[in-house]
């Protein structure tokens, strides 16, 4: 079904998915042509427990997927923070969460893969053989090589429950300071932490939140169906860590029932609201349809306009910097963009790499360097525009500042470089080596074109 789907799409068209639901926050090029049917796409195959492996479909979501493998005790090595994140979408499109300071990105457990190129065949890429180029230059490649149809991937053993400790911090040298101790020992206080993220409310005011996975029975907290808002948890004023206990799964949709913190937008974190706002609709899927009404119908500039403000600007973006230029890069947000708070995230590269990895940039198109801690700076919001400034100002200048400190941005959302920027940046030479052999006849858009080009 998938390949008679391609091979029904004109050759002069290009080819895209055919899927109602998306994490991308950039614009996308609109279409007349029928999308690739993916919807054959999206179940758990197996799980192995022996082997702590699983075959997945390509369009398999991080929801079904978790609830497959924690019968077994097992999760995926990184569980990005939304549902409806799809196994292929996190590995072509990179993901991340707080398993990433010892566990890398969901690419880097995937064993092999099936992907439909853009010359219409079903390849299997693994680290070595004749398609091992693929395999490493297929995450952050954005559908523009091909659409993974099938991976096998890793799993890891999980216990039931995960116990949390919210340190917090009045400077922001003394936190990097601290979440770097932490990646290297992989303990804090005398106690193993096996889970690691943060959030900044402002330049006095941070916290790392550090979960340990235990098997002890005890009171949870429920920040799914209840009304309490997890980011909201995480603060208070004592000098000891403010602690708390969660259900492995619960843990793992942490920020999904609040999308973060960006369900404040709709009102949902007003308690008389909340109070009445069905828990089913308490999950990213549905706020994002709500984007979507409000992209099309611009209804938040229309409200702006109303109470005579200027329209805004979306800043919603994820960057990477080297942990030591963790705390400059917040200074210089906190008082040039007025967005707060702000996800910490800490990464490495999974150490040992696979056999076939290149030791210097085992994953060329989004090129960090091995036995490097870096950390991913979330924020997810809007700013006014000023009249008479360039278009998407905000995010131009946080693209100079994030390169000034040696980072790199993921490109799910708007970006602005130039053809050259964006290829030093992006796999350059490597790239483009990689779409002659494999959509030879530019059936996927370039990156360039994906990412930044506006349609």
């Amino acid at each position: 079904m998938l390949l008679a789907s391609y091979r029904a799409i004109p050759a002069d068209a290009t080819v895209r998915l055919a899927k109602k639901t998306s994490n991308l926050f950039r614009a996308r090029a609109k279409s007349t042509a029928p999308g690739l049917d993916v919807s054959g796409l999206t179940s758990v195959i197996s799980v192995n427990p022996q082997d702590r492996t699983a075959d997945v479909a390509g369009m398999c979501t991080y929801e079904d997927l978790v609830a497959a493998t924690l019968p077994y005790g097992l999760a995926p090595m990184v569980v990005p923070q939304l549902k409806t994140i799809t196994l292929g979408g996190a590995v072509t499109g990179l993901g991340i969460e707080s398993t990433s300071f010892r566990n890398g990105l969901p690419h880097e457990s995937v064993l092999e893969m099936d992907i439909l190129t853009g010359s219409g065949e079903i390849v299997t890429a693994t680290p070595e053989g004749e398609n091992a180029e693929l395999f490493w230059g297929f995450p952050n490649s954005y559908g523009t090589l091909g659409y993974a149809t099938r991976l096998k991937i890793e799993l890891e053993p999980v216990l039931p429950f995960v116990a949390l400790r919210h340190v917090r911090f009045h400077d922001l040298d003394v936190m990097q300071n601290v979440m770097d101790q932490i990646v290297g020992a992989r303990e804090y206080d005398g106690i193993a932490v096996h889970y690691l993220d943060g959030v900044v409310f402002s330049a006095d005011e941070s916290y790392l939140t550090l979960g340990v996975q235990t098997a002890d029975p005890g009171p949870v907290g429920n920040y799914i169906s209840g009304s309490d808002i997890f980011y909201r948890s995480l603060q208070h004023d004592g000098a000891s860590p403010k602690t708390d206990r969660l259900t492995t799964q619960d843990y793992l949709w942490r920020w999904d029932t609040d999308w973060f913190w960006c369900s404040r937008a709709f009102g949902t974190q007003n308690p008389k609201i909340r109070r009445f706002w069905p828990t089913k609709y308490r999950r990213s899927s549905f706020y994002w349809k709500l984007i979507g009404l409000d992209q099309k119908y611009d209804i938040a500039d229309r409200l702006e306009a109303r109470k005579g403000n200027p329209p805004r600007e979306r800043v919603v973006q994820d960057v990477e910097v080297p942990i030591e230029n963790t705390a400059p890069f917040l200074r210089w947000f906190l008082d040039e963009i007025p967005i707060e708070p702000l996800w910490l995230c800490p990464l490495r590269l999974r150490e040992p790499a696979p056999p076939g990895a290149d030791s210097a940039r085992p994953w060329p198109l989004y090129p960090l360097e091995p036995k490097k801690t870096y950390v991913n700076i979330g924020f997810w919001s809007s700013v006014p525009i000023v009249a008479g400034e360039v278009d998407g100002a905000a995010n131009r200048a946080i693209e100079d500042k994030v390169s000034d400190f040696d980072g790199h941005k993921s490109l799910y959302s708007d970006a602005y470089y130039s053809e050259q920027e964006f290829s030093t940046l992006y796999g350059g030479e490597k790239f483009k080596d990689l779409k002659k052999r494999y959509d030879p006849e530019s059936r996927l858009l370039d990156m360039y074109s994906k990412a930044v080009q506006r349609k």
